[in-house]
C-alpha cells in the first residue's frame, strides 16, 4: 500500500506538491495525468524516495520512509520500480545486460560484475521468458541502442518486471512513440502489472489512454489533486479544470 498524506515539497521558491493525500491499494493500477509542471514527475519521485518531503508522511506497506534507517530504505527501494522518461538503460551494452541491472540494489558489487560478465543460466532463461513477455524474446543479445524507442521501453518494463518488485512507477512511459505503439504497449504494461500482482502507477498527458488502460484516475495542476476516482466517472468539467489555460 501506498499512503501519502499531506505532501508538500518545493524548489526554491516553487511548490511542486501542495498538500497531497492519497491512498494506493496493493495491485491498483492508476494513471496520474495532468498538464506539464503540474507535479506527476515529481510524486513518483516521492514515492520512489528520490525526494524527500518537506512535509506531510510518506508510508510504504504501513512503513513510514521517513522512521527508516538507510540500509532499511535501500531495502525498500529494491521493491520499487521506478521507469522514468528517458528509460535510464545503458545504450551500448546488450538487452539482457540491462534488465540484469533490475537487481543492482539488492546484489553486491563483485556480483553484479560477476553476472555482466558471465551472466548464469538460470538467469539468462528468467530474462529471456520476461522478454518473451513483453514480446521481444529475440532481443536477448542485442545491444539496447540498435532498438526502436518502443522495443526499449520494453526493454525497461523487462528490466522491472526482473526486479521482481510489487511497485512500478512508470513516467510517461509512451510520449516517444506513435499511437500505436502507446496502445500495445501500455496493453503490455498494465496486462502483466495484473498477471504479476504489481502495483503500477503511470503518468500520461494522455486522456483517451488513461480511460482505456486504468481503472482509476488521479488528476494534477499546480502540484495539486483535483481529481481522484474511477475512470469512468472522470468528465469533460473535470478534463477542463486540469487543462484549462485560464484556470485560477
Amino acid at each position: 500500500m501506498i499512503q501519502i498524506d499531506n505532501a508538500n515539497l518545493s524548489f526554491g521558491s516553487t511548490n511542486v506538491l501542495r498538500n497531497c493525500t492519497l491512498q494506493i491499494n496493493e495491485g491498483e493500477k492508476v494513471a496520474l495525468i495532468g498538464p506539464s509542471g503540474s507535479g506527476k514527475s515529481s510524486l513518483l519521485k516521492v514515492i520512489a524516495s528520490e525526494y524527500l518531503l518537506h512535509n506531510g508522511a510518506l508510508k510504504l506497506d504501513n512503513q513510514d520512509t521517513s522512521q527508516l534507517s538507510s540500509m532499511e530504505l535501500q531495502q525498500l527501494r529494491c521493491s520499487i520500480a521506478y521507469i522514468p522518461q528517458d528509460l535510464a538503460l545503458v545504450p551500448n551494452i546488450r538487452v539482457n545486460q540491462n534488465v540484469l541491472l533490475g537487481k543492482v540494489g539488492s546484489r553486491t558489487t563483485w556480483q553484479t560484475i560477476r553476472h555482466q560478465l558471465r551472466t548464469p543460466k538460470p538467469e539468462l532463461e528468467k530474462i529471456l521468458t520476461i522478454l518473451s513477455e513483453v514480446g521481444i524474446p529475440e532481443k536477448l543479445f542485442h545491444r539496447t541502442d540498435s532498438l526502436s524507442g518502443g522495443q526499449q521501453q520494453r526493454v525497461a518494463i523487462a528490466r522491472a518486471l526482473y526486479q521482481q518488485a510489487s511497485i512500478i512507477l512508470a513516467d510517461e512511459p509512451v510520449s516517444a512513440v506513435d499511437p500505436s505503439r502507446a496502445h500495445a504497449l501500455l496493453d503490455c504494461l498494465t496486462t502483466l502489472a495484473e498477471k504479476n500482482k504489481v502495483t503500477l502507477l503511470c503518468s500520461l498527458h494522455n486522456l483517451e489512454y488513461a480511460k482505456r488502460f486504468f481503472p482509476r484516475i488521479i488528476g494534477m495542476r499546480e502540484g495539486k489533486i483535483l481529481f481522484d476516482g474511477k475512470s469512468k466517472n472522470f468528465s469533460e468539467l473535470d478534463f477542463k479544470q486540469l487543462y484549462s489555460l485560464d484556470h485560477a
